[in-house]
């Protein structure tokens, strides 16, 4: 029996309309999955890794054990070079998921009498990260640099002999997963620079979508040579698994050696390495990158001509969120997408605030521009009603 108190939370969460549920897959037209280049369902890329394998002579299914241990598989090495080149760092280091590199990363980087500063929509897997650690954390307002900087004045450290060694570390994502909105990635890796700050950025939703060949968006604006720590996923736009962790050799080995979340789990099998490099390769093909971008663009342009524009938030990614207050409202609208073969997601509180409730959409190279104005030509039928 399920304790009385555990009970009353689920029970909260039936009242709240709010109770989450795994779904089966379904054959609707797809506005929800990350799957942004369509490299999840690619064969081209599934033969990839099964002929890389072949060719390797890997017929292992398993790590064996932790990287620190058994694990370590010689495509690890590789993998991790082809990161390191692909995204300009100076080391990688590949945990087994975003999850895992998030909770790894924050966990154990920041010390006791250190300081984090974060995004107030930063990702869950940071949060928890944060939470943790050893360090004062206190969050910004979304996108706000005038309330970092007046957060930053609040909680400094005096210049004490005590206090002279504690570092600040700035947590922020390049593309936002429940809003699809970009900070000001510049002028914030200046102020880090010029304050001897630590900028870590998430990448996980622009890499593959940003950049030439993907790369990501610090990249695309020169500056990943400013960032102590950048966060990249292969579950979104790589349609993989996996995470890594892009830094300086020093970062590298200091996680090998603090990081729990890669110490004491069982490491990735060589398939998923193999998979992760031939999605990686497949990004040379820019067409595909193209293709979502066209979409992008035909998405907010369809988005003005339907006149829901301001129910929308800004977004050039490939997240686009229509602000539709109250759960029980935005379930109502999703429900009525999928009955005309629509999967939009509706975002609930409390996963965003209340009265910020939300349809997502993302958008992919497989998405036609006739889904593109069916679906949102009936979405204003209701929010415009």
């Amino acid at each position: 029996m399920l304790p009385k108190k555990l009970i009353k939370r689920l029970d909260d969460r039936i009242a709240d309309n709010a109770l989450r549920r795994l779904e089966e897959q379904n054959k609707l037209v797809d506005f929800s999955s990350n799957d942004y280049l369509g490299f999840a369902s690619s064969k081209t890329i599934f033969d990839s890794a099964h002929d890389l394998l072949i060719a390797k002579g890997s017929c292992q299914n398993g790590a064996t054990g932790s990287r620190l241990l058994s694990g370590n598989h010689k495509l690890y090495v590789e993998t991790e070079e082809i990161l390191s080149n692909f995204h300009n760092a100076e080391a990688a280091l590949i945990f087994n998921s975003g999850y895992d590199a998030n909770v790894g990363f924050f966990s154990s980087v920041p010390q006791r009498g250190d300081i984090i500063l974060y995004d107030e929509f930063i990702h869950a897997s940071i949060r928890d990260g944060i939470q943790m650690s050893n360090a004062k954390s206190y969050k910004f307002v979304h996108n706000d640099l005038n309330d970092l900087k007046q957060k930053l004045k609040q909680v400094k450290p005096n210049s004490t002999s005590q206090t002279q060694l504690a570092e600040v570390y700035i947590v922020t994502e390049s593309v936002f997963s429940m809003d699809g909105d970009v900070p000001d990635l510049r002028t914030l890796a200046t102020l880090c620079i010029d304050h001897k700050y630590h900028l870590i950025i998430d990448e996980a939703h622009a890499c593959g979508v940003f950049g030439k060949n993907g790369v990501g968006l610090l990249q695309e604006l020169g500056i990943e040579d400013k960032i102590f720590a950048r966060i990249n996923t292969f579950g979104k736009a790589l349609g993989c698994h996996g995470a890594v962790v892009l830094g300086s050799t020093e970062l590298k080995n200091y996680l090998i050696n603090f990081a729990r979340s890669l110490m004491y789990t069982t490491g990735l099998p060589p398939h998923s390495l193999a998979t992760i490099q031939s999605a990686y390769s497949a990004l040379n093909d820019a067409s595909e990158i193209k293709k979502l971008k066209d979409n992008i663009k035909f998405f907010n342009h369809t988005i003005k001509t339907t006149g829901l524009n301001n129910t929308f938030i800004e977004s050039t990614s490939a997240i686009h969120c229509c602000i539709i207050s109250g759960n029980e409202e935005v379930k109502r609208i999703a429900e009525v997408l999928r009955e005309n073969g629509f999967d939009v997601k509706p975002i609930l509180s409390p996963t965003v605030p209340a009265g910020k409730e939300r349809l997502r959409f993302c958008l992919h190279t497989y998405n036609s521009k006739e889904e593109i104005s069916k679906v949102l030509g009936l979405l204003a039928t209701f929010v415009l009603k």
